[in-house]
């Protein structure tokens, strides 16, 4: 059924939403929500966030002349209704589609979106610098950072707001506090309190009287020190602004989140009568008009295909259990067994498999919040009091604490287990998401044990492994089901840098890690009706690499094929090539599958598998175009 969106209809850029009058922009605000609950019910995608920020998007550009004023919403789940506002209305239902409109902002796709995001607390340090350029060349133009509450507890955030007080340039920052439980007549009261200490009369009567008051040299000073701080009492009093003042920044706020008029009031005074820092504190509900998403917001934070009227996920087949839920399970099984065991997470409990943990063992359980470098550091330090630590976060997020796993945990040669959760390529997220580089920047560290398993009876003996090693170490898993193979009934431990041979061959040598080992396998039937031999061998260890199972049947066929969900480049491929030719074996033909040297674009975990050629048909392709190439 086709939606009836006549006001969003005539809403091709942000000069025709401020053609409408205030009054029009509720009913825009309704057919925008209805538009997002209809794609996103057929596409999935980030439900929540976007329907919190509805209001606030539509005031935004209401008031800022966008896009010569940069907008940068940080890690961009939210940016579903800037997207529809901003030329994009006609596309919107190719959604997180092959080909299709991303998820998240992207340059590249329009002007109206100033950064590329994709992870969090990272908008006000960009935001920061955008402002700071356009000083230097003399643009009068504004800069808004948008920052989630969650992205607050970002480390990032702070440092750039640090250095934003420092500078004191013009920055408007908006902060969506959607989590904190601030009481309705407080928040109604210091709404009330910002509009009017914002306000044209007020500002130009503070400008005024504190000029007058620097005229009485000593006494006029001091006179305007106490007004000053009886101001920051009131509003103290009222608000929770103390820390951004601290930070130089001037707080407004909070202002209900969902009130346009009240927030194109606010941020026009802000844009028209402020300089220098400026933080704007609005108060969203997670998920607002639609039912199910407001009374369960994290369970809607991001969603697949939906039944729109009930809420609930479309019925699919019956598939196997997630590596997800199989890490989180084994994880609580262990450390019923040893108390030493800890789970720490930063900020995806849920998406980690960790929320059966947290359940059963909350005081061995920690979630940092989005602080992925203190994670690893503060596994560390737990490490050197004789815990065992596993630090369970995405592989596109351990990226941000490289230094950390380097400096904190290998240099030192500490008991920290990485559970790298989302290994591979992760579908309809896209580049920023995709987790297409972990084997590459784990391997080359020192002391680093690094596993990937086949299946998901295999992850909870890998896990069972990595914990009890004396060092660091990592389990690599993808994100999705596993192969429905039985699980353990008994954890037993897999044997150090040793991996398996699964089936011999005289032709070819296959060499998968991870979840390419199942498409090995099918390929290697699919070569056998050919007339040709291939063995399959499951590493198991990318470090230490079994140079000696590996060597011996590369030899033996004098072809080696390497399978990876992950980029080609310096990944597993490459250290095959590096074993080879710490051995000599340099006649042996060699073919590496992977991705190539660029951002893999969004689209289904199988579309990607297709189109990267480390699917089943790509492997046996390359093993007639190597054996043909022989002969």
């Amino acid at each position: 059924m086709t939606i009836s969106s006549p006001l969003l209809e005539k809403i091709d850029s942000p000069e025709d939403l401020r053609r409408l009058a205030i009054s029009d922009l509720d009913l825009l605000a309704e057919e925008i929500r209805a538009k997002i609950i209809e794609t996103v019910s057929h596409t999935g995608g980030h439900l929540a966030p976007c329907l919190g920020v509805v209001e606030l998007t539509l005031a935004l550009h209401y008031v800022f002349n966008t896009p010569a004023d940069k907008l940068i919403w940080d890690v961009g789940h939210q940016a579903y209704a800037h997207k529809l506002i901003t030329g994009r209305r006609d596309q919107f239902h190719t959604l997180r589609q092959y080909k299709g409109i991303s998820g998240f902002p992207k340059r590249g796709e329009s002007p109206y979106d100033a950064f590329d995001t994709g992870h969090s607390s990272t908008s006000i340090s960009a935001s920061l610098g955008i402002s700071l350029a356009k000083h230097l060349k003399g643009d009068t133009a504004k800069t808004i950072a948008v920052i989630g509450d969650g992205s607050m507890t970002g480390g990032m955030a702070f440092e750039a707001l640090n250095q934003a007080g420092h500078l004191g340039k013009n920055l408007i920052v908006i902060l969506n506090d959607n989590e904190m439980s601030i009481s309705p007549n407080v928040g109604a009261l210091s709404s009330f309190l910002s509009r009017k200490l914002t306000g044209k009369t007020m500002v130009r009567f503070k400008k005024e009287m504190e000029n007058f008051l620097k005229g009485f040299h000593g006494v006029g000073d001091n006179i305007l020190q106490v007004l000053k701080k009886s101001e920051e009492s009131l509003k103290g009093f009222f608000t929770p602004g103390m820390l951004f003042e601290a930070l130089k920044f001037e707080y407004i706020g909070p202002i209900n989140g969902h009130d346009t008029q009240g927030l194109i009031e606010t941020l026009t005074n802000v844009r028209d009568l402020h300089d220098g820092p400026i933080l704007v504190h609005v108060l969203t509900t997670k998920g607002k008009g639609y039912a199910p998403a407001e009374k369960n917001p994290g369970s809607y934070h991001g969603v697949g295909p939906f039944d729109k009227t009930s809420g609930k996920a479309l019925a699919t087949n019956p598939t196997p259990i997630s590596y997800t839920q199989i890490f989180g399970d084994t994880l609580v099984e262990i450390a019923e067994q040893d108390p030493r065991v800890v789970a720490i997470t930063a900020a995806m409990p849920a998406g980690t498999g960790l929320t059966r943990f947290a359940h059963l063992l909350p005081q061995r359980f920690f979630d940092v919040g989005i602080a992925e470098q203190h994670a690893v550091t503060f596994a560390a330090g737990l490490a050197t009091e004789g815990l065992l630590p596993v630090v369970a976060i995405y592989s596109t997020f351990f990226q941000r604490a490289l230094d950390q796993i380097i400096h904190d945990v290998c240099l030192p040669n500490l008991p920290v287990t990485f559970a790298i959760d989302r290994g591979g390529v992760v579908g309809d997220d896209g580049p920023t998401h995709h987790g297409v580089f972990d084997l590459c920047f784990f391997r080359f560290i020192p002391n680093m044990v690094l596993m990937a398993p086949k299946d998901e009876a295999e992850l909870q003996n890998m896990l069972y492994t990595s914990i009890f090693l004396p060092g660091p170490s990592a389990v690599r898993y993808s994100r999705g089901n596993g192969e429905g193979v039985p699980l353990h009934n008994e954890l037993t431990k897999i044997p150090y840098g040793k991996g398996e041979l699964l089936r011999e061959g005289s032709d070819i040598l296959l060499l998968p890690i991870g979840n390419r080992v199942s498409p090995a396998l099918q390929a290697a039937e699919g070569l056998e009706k050919l007339g040709i031999s291939a063995a399959v061998i499951n590493p198991r260890f990318v470090t230490p690499i079994d140079g000696d199972l590996i060597c011996h049947w590369a030899q033996a066929t004098g072809r080696v094929i390497t399978i990876e969900d992950n980029v080609k480049k310096g990944g597993f491929g490459s250290a095959v090539l590096e074993l080879f030719a710490r051995r000599g074996l340099y006649h042996i033909q060699t073919i590496l599958l992977g991705f190539p040297d660029k951002f893999v674009e969004h689209a289904s975990q199988e579309t990607l598998w297709h189109l990267g050629k480390v699917d089943s048909p790509a492997i046996m392709s390359s093993a007639l175009e190597l054996i043909n190439a022989r002969k």
